[in-house]
Parts: structure tokens; sequence; C-alpha cells
């Protein structure tokens, strides 16, 4: 296992050769080839050209993550905890969660403007339904034996959902937050393609608009080094959280 980033990188190496190779064979406005790539990328870093729009999709991932993970959370633990509002809602979630938010996004440009309002609601709309989803499962799958001790040493209601389910549940929750924090990169960019001058989506679309292939894979790098960034943060809480509550579980 420890020789797999290795392999990895290697087979990253080989594909960037073969990448370049066969680009020298293609126009640049068909495939662009990775030096060229990384010269446009590096060139616009430099000069400050991609800042703006980093920091501006940065903001809108981590406001509607914000946003949607802790709606999804709190609106998780209610329904997973009261089944009338469960069977009630749940078929209204899932209706929303089936409405592609592609289609959605017009409709929430039109009505919350064409700033990062919208793109904040979209993002939070997309991150809302995995922490929901694995809220309730983790509320719901506490260890029957454990909730049957509580209530008999007359544990209230809300100590059980603070002091049991909810830290039994931890790693279904976080690893819902894992799901929705790349999610979250998807719906700020589904935003800034229908609507917006700044952000790195509506730097890909102009970039199409400009028939500048280099930028728009350059942006695609942006973009992907921002969602492997974030997971990674999200999995070191994880395992820093997880460890803590595995330590204070033996103590």
């Amino acid at each position: 296992m420890k020789s797999l980033p290795l392999y990895s990188i290697l087979l990253f190496i080989i594909f960037l050769i073969i990448w370049e190779y066969s680009a020298s064979f293609m126009s640049e406005l068909v495939l662009p080839a990775p030096t060229v790539i990384v010269a446009t990328l590096v060139d616009g870093l430099q000069s400050g050209y991609f800042i703006p729009h980093i920091l501006r999709t940065l903001s809108e991932v981590l406001l509607g993550l914000v946003i949607g993970c802790v709606g999804g959370f709190i609106v998780g633990v209610i329904m997973g905890e009261i089944e009338f509002l469960r069977k009630l809602l749940s078929p209204y979630i899932i209706a929303s969660q089936a409405v592609p938010k592609l289609a959605l996004a017009p409709l929430f440009i039109l009505w919350f403007g064409f700033g990062m309002t919208s793109k904040i609601i979209i993002t939070a709309l997309i991150c809302f339904f995995p922490l929901l989803e694995n809220t309730i499962t983790a509320i719901q799958s506490t260890d029957k034996q454990k909730q049957e001790l509580f209530h008999m040493l007359r544990v209230t209601r809300w100590q059980t959902l603070i002091h049991l389910k909810i830290p039994n549940g931890l790693p279904g929750i976080l690893a819902g937050l894992r799901v929705a924090v790349v999610l979250a990169v998807v719906g700020a960019v589904v935003g800034e393609f229908i609507g917006g001058s700044d952000g790195l989506g509506a730097l890909i679309v102009a970039s199409q608009g400009m028939m500048d292939t280099p930028l728009m894979f350059a942006v695609l790098i942006l973009l992907t080094v921002m969602g492997m960034v974030l997971y990674q943060l999200i999995y070191v809480l994880e395992v820093t959280v997880l460890k803590k509550y595995m330590r204070g579980n033996k103590q």
C-alpha cells in the first residue's frame, strides 16, 4: 500500500508524456500540450488574473457548503428523531433533489440576481441532501441496546441525542460532509455557468467564447486543485474528530 502513491505518480507522468506527444500532432484549439497549459496557468497566477476569480468561487463554495451542511444536519437530526416529520417531509425532499440543479439555476438567478447570492443558494441546495440523508441514517442506526440502557438510566431524549446518537453517528455524518464538499465546487461552477461575470465557472465560459483552450484547461486545473484541497481538509477533520471520539470511548 505504501508504494501505491509512487505507482500513481508514474502513471501520471506517463499520461503527461503521451498527452504532450499527441498534442504535437493536433491544433492547440483542440488539445493544447501540458506545457502550454502550465505556462498559461503560471502566467495567470503571477499576473494576478486568476486571483479574483479563485476568491469569488471559493467564497461561494465555502458559504454554500456551510449553509447547506448546517441546514442538512439540523433537518436530518429532527427528521431522524421524529418519525412523523420524516414520513411527512421525505417525499418532498426527494422530489426537490430529483430536479436537476442546472435546470433550477436560471430560476434562482431570476429571483436572486447575478451576484453571489444565487450561486450560494444553488451550492447550499446541492450540499444539503448528502448531509441530510447521512444524518438521518446515522441517527436511526444507533445501537438499540445502548438506547435501552440510556432509557433505563432515565436519560432524557435530548441527552440521548447529544451524548449517544450524534457521537455514534459521526462516521456517517462526516462521510456525508466529504461528499458535500466535492459537490459544493460543482454547485458554484454551475451557478457561474448560467449567470456570472466573476468566478472560475464564468472564466471557463469566457475562455470558450474566446476559443482559448489552454485557458480553459488551466481553469479546470484550478477547480480540481480547489476540490482536492477542500476534500483533504475535510478528511483531516474527520480523522481528527473520530480519533478524539475513539479516545473518549476508551476512557
